[in-house]
């Protein structure tokens, strides 16, 4: 076993690349050096002897497990940074990769919080264990601030630690036997979560799919909208939008034919809205704006990119009472017993968050991050287009999809890397759709993203 401590310094040398020479910004900002946080790896190897003599369990791997690729997507995408990171010590990494938040939560939101976990240590403030689907009070105002007059109840709603997690209930709800279609490219949760339930085949390397997945595709030629009369039916339907990676945003036409085309295959749509309100375009922020949807449909949402609240945690998922089972069974029902059995519900000091993120207060309050992370995104996106690259998204959600003709999105994710020291996404590991693109996301510092944007004009140019 090594240990390599202290890999980085607040000074950037010279040495190491072009880009980092030191800088400055034009009169909009001021120059900055970012100082990279020290980062302990304990590296341990296993000798072949130790490898020999370990002891084994009679209990078989899940067979299921053993079918993922790799590593999840973002967790390799933070090997690679700490690999680099080992070769280049003193760079100054800008990350615009996994889609992490960078700026502090409002503080009406962290004042709500701090008062409730004041409250916790007397004895007239103190609670326990809440209720599982989530405190009355915020999902009374979850269904007046983002369901008013879609026919959506309160106990319709149910609170959770994030849509991630959620999306994993569900697939307990739904049980192996199923089938299941996914956006191509699309967020990986759905498609890793379908084959750890074991609804899926083998992977298959030739395509790059896994078999019994309908993956539809997605494509700047069809507006990043499924062509529906080519798609299969199946049981369950994993739908984003605005989509995450593109970007993109369905129109509410295209979301009438989803829920039409729903309904004449019997089929569920789990409609992920988890960037509804960086929405510009007129388009609905939920599948439920949708006349029949409550019969088809899923919705299910996060507080993270809204707020900050992707340390702090807490999602919301809504069932409504109209989808059944194929034996009429209320599938919200099913649900419910999931969350009672795996889950003891949402903090309760997160929970007050959520509710002071919903006040009149709160609202602005998430607005105006949410304006900053799509200042960001308008940035980076004249970048490219300045550039000459085709780019799609950043209008309705904090993503820029940059096109790479004939490029493998790994080999143009390395290059950036190991030229401008900055962390993207592969469109590849989104589904083979996104082979060829990258995913630039918009948060971050403004500072590092107006240095990552000369830096890649300092590349591309």
């Amino acid at each position: 076993m090594s240990l390599m401590n202290n890999l980085s310094t607040s000074m950037i040398s010279s040495s190491s690349s072009t880009f980092l020479a030191p800088t400055s910004f034009n009169s909009r900002t001021q120059s900055v050096s970012v100082p990279l946080k020290n980062i302990n790896i304990v590296k341990c190897v296993a000798t072949p002897q130790e490898q020999q003599n370990a002891y084994k369990t009679k209990v078989s791997r899940n067979a299921n497990i053993a079918k993922l690729q790799a590593g999840y997507l973002f967790p390799e995408v933070a090997r690679r940074r700490a690999a680099h990171l080992l070769k280049y010590p003193n760079a100054q990494v800008i990350s615009l990769g996994i889609g992490d938040t960078t700026e502090p939560i409002p503080d009406v939101i962290t004042s709500a919080m701090s008062k409730r976990s004041h409250a916790l240590s007397t004895l007239e403030g103190y609670s326990g264990y809440g209720a599982e689907q989530g405190e009355k009070a915020l999902r009374a105002a979850l269904a007046s601030t983002f369901y008013r007059n879609l026919g959506i109840e309160d106990d319709d709603i149910f609170v959770s630690d994030g849509a991630k997690c959620d999306i994993s209930r569900l697939q307990v709800v739904f049980g192996s036997s199923v089938t299941m279609a996914v956006q191509d490219p699309s967020y990986p949760a759905y498609v890793d979560s379908s084959v750890i339930m074991g609804q899926t085949g083998q992977f298959q390397k030739d395509v790059e799919k896994y078999g019994n997945i309908e993956y539809m595709r997605c494509t700047p030629e069809n507006g990043f909208f499924p062509d529906l009369s080519k798609v299969a039916r199946t049981d369950i339907i994993f739908f984003c939008s605005p989509n995450n990676p593109t970007g993109a945003a369905a129109t509410r036409e295209q979301l009438t034919r989803l829920v039409k085309f729903a309904k004449d295959n019997g089929s569920i749509i789990v409609y992920d809205s988890a960037y509804a309100m960086y929405m510009s375009d007129d388009n609905p922020r939920s599948i439920f704006e949708i006349p029949g949807a409550k019969e088809v449909a899923i919705e299910t949402s996060s507080f993270s990119k809204y707020a900050g609240f992707t340390g702090v945690r807490l999602g919301w998922t809504v069932v409504p009472k109209q989808l059944l089972f194929s034996d009429g069974f209320p599938v919200a029902k099913d649900f419910n017993r999931i969350i009672c059995t795996c889950f003891n519900g949402a903090s309760n000091i997160a929970q007050a968050g959520g509710l002071a993120c919903l006040s009149p207060e709160g609202l602005e309050a998430m607005q105006e991050v949410i304006g900053f992370y799509k200042e960001n995104t308008k940035i980076i996106v004249e970048t490219f287009n300045s550039l000459g690259f085709k780019v799609y998204g950043g209008k309705n959600a904090p993503y820029v999809w940059v096109h790479f003709p004939g490029r493998n999105s790994w080999d143009v994710f390395s290059e950036i890397l190991e030229k401008t020291h900055i962390v993207t996404t592969p469109g590849s590991g989104f589904g083979p759709g996104g082979e060829g693109f990258i995913r630039v996301s918009a948060f971050g510092h403004r500072e590092n993203v107006l240095e990552a944007c000369r830096r890649f004009k300092q590349l591309y140019n």
